[in-house]
């Protein structure tokens, strides 16, 4: 089995934000494409998230992101080496502490769970970067060194954007980093498809519609992931597969970085009852005071076991019947398993804990990594959950790496892709995102029936100059053609 996996999270705050800044202006740049995640002061309203109609969810969460904040950013690049096998990318993570400006609302059940976390409220308030939200406040945006100008460089990269479950981080991004949100869904998702015109993926959606796994939470996809990737190194096979290097922090550089060791999955010691409504959605009311094991390898090899026991079960009856039909038993087998986890289970939206009492997944390994780490140079201690942001971060991207990797290698099987799809990485999760609880996604798309929004078009003209500006906005215009 793969040994174990530790990752540097450089730790970003006020004092060292200008230091750090080149690195990481060239780390976005220089990215094939970046994952980011966020820690947030609240959400409100959560039955409002979970509303039947996409728009009214919307107005949920607009109005969540006008009036609370985002405390942490995580950032993840991962950059194509050349001169190595494909799919091998060099890494590198960010977690920023932030800290608005302005008034902003914090939740109670927010800030507990942030402290259960690990999450250092003294370490916000005394050294977190500023930032302002909402539209330009002078030119602040376009020059200097600030959250929002970085934000302004991501735009400029024109790189794949990932997130996990990420229609919430996306709003949130929007109005705090980039202009007020737009009032309606369709201008927003118009702003989104011309902000980012290299594509939005979400891993959520990925998990379940491409990868098709069991469960989609972020934890138990990033595990799943890295374990059958592994699987398929160890075995010898052709691939391709994906690897992954860290870059080697040395002098004052050394200083800022934590290590977050996320091991192979083995089976626990010793038999122990699973937490059904953990295995099924990352979560549990009863927190660490659940008597039912948490554990997402075990949940993880569990799985896998009744997955081959239903293999075994459906082989033998072809056997009799001397039929076929491997591929549709396969997804079906998939699908059975997954409705088996949430059958017997009524999912409570008003009661459901996530990293800032919002919807989304817990996602982070829990298991803290041990004080030191073999090798060279000084290292910290990173207690569970400091640096779940960054961290997030680095799970989303290496989700998403490990889907291309797989369509990478079903495109050297014979597989082809549409002509529009020819330059697109992952073209079957382009522009989708999950919406929960809905078996379609929400398309990222400019629609014959929607606009963008003023802030935005004066914005893009800021940020990219009136020529490229205009020239992003025919190629919305002709991704929209495309699509009807």
């Amino acid at each position: 089995m793969a040994s174990s996996m530790v990752v540097p999270v450089i730790d970003v705050q006020n004092d060292n934000f200008k230091e750090l800044w080149p690195a990481m202006v060239l780390a976005i740049k220089t990215s094939a494409f970046i994952a980011l995640d966020t820690e947030l002061s609240g959400l409100g309203n959560r039955k409002a998230l979970l509303a039947e109609s996409i728009e009214d969810r919307y107005k949920a969460i607009y109005h969540a992101a006008r009036s609370r904040s985002i405390l942490s950013l995580g950032i993840a690049c991962y950059k194509k080496l050349d001169n190595k096998p494909a799919d091998s990318y060099l890494v590198q993570v960010y977690n920023l502490t932030l800290l608005c400006s302005e008034e902003y609302m914090i939740e109670p059940q927010s800030v507990r769970f942030l402290v259960q976390h690990g999450f250092d409220f003294n370490k916000q308030y005394a050294q977190g970067v500023p930032y302002c939200k909402g539209n330009n406040k002078g030119g602040a945006d376009n020059h200097g060194v600030s959250v929002r100008s970085l934000f302004t460089e991501l735009l400029r990269a024109r790189r794949p954007l990932v997130l996990h479950n990420g229609l919430i981080d996306m709003a949130f991004l929007y109005q705090c980093f980039y202009s007020h949100l737009p009032d309606r869904l369709t201008t927003f998702t118009a702003d989104l498809s011309e902000m980012f015109p290299a594509g939005i993926y979400d891993t959520k959606y990925a998990s379940e519609f491409e990868l098709r796994l069991t469960a989609s939470y972020l934890e138990y996809a990033y595990k799943k992931c890295k374990l059958d990737n592994s699987r398929g190194v160890e075995a010898g096979g052709p691939g391709p597969h994906l690897l992954v290097e860290f870059c080697q922090y040395s002098g004052q550089m050394s200083s800022y970085v934590d290590y977050r060791v996320c091991r192979a999955v083995a089976p626990s010691p010793g038999q122990q009852e699973i937490c059904q409504r953990f295995s099924a959605f990352g979560w549990c009311p009863h927190g660490t005071q659940c008597t039912s094991s948490h554990d997402t390898d075990l949940i993880i090899l569990q799985d896998e076991k009744l997955r081959q026991d239903k293999k075994s079960k459906r082989k033998r009856k072809r056997d009799k019947k001397k039929g076929g039909g491997g591929g549709a038993a396969e997804e079906e087998e998939e699908e059975e398993l997954r409705e088996s986890k949430i059958s017997h289970m009524e999912l409570d939206s008003a009661d459901r804990p996530t990293q800032d009492g919002s919807i989304r997944d817990p996602g982070a390994c829990t298991e803290p990594p041990p004080a030191e780490h073999a090798g060279n140079g000084p290292r910290k201690r990173l207690e569970g959950g400091t640096h779940r942001a960054g961290f997030d971060a680095f799970m989303t991207a290496y989700i998403f790496a490990y889907a291309c990797t797989l369509d990478a290698k079903e495109e050297q099987d014979g597989k082809e892709k549409k002509a529009e799809e020819k330059d697109r990485v992952l073209p079957s999760c382009h522009n989708k995102v999950y919406l929960s609880g809905k078996a379609a996604p929400l398309h990222i798309v400019k629609s014959s029936f929607s606009k963008s929004s003023k802030a935005h078009s004066l914005k893009m003209e800021l940020v990219w100059g009136k020529s490229l500006a205009s020239t992003l906005l025919a190629a919305g215009i002709q991704q929209e053609k495309d699509g009807e």
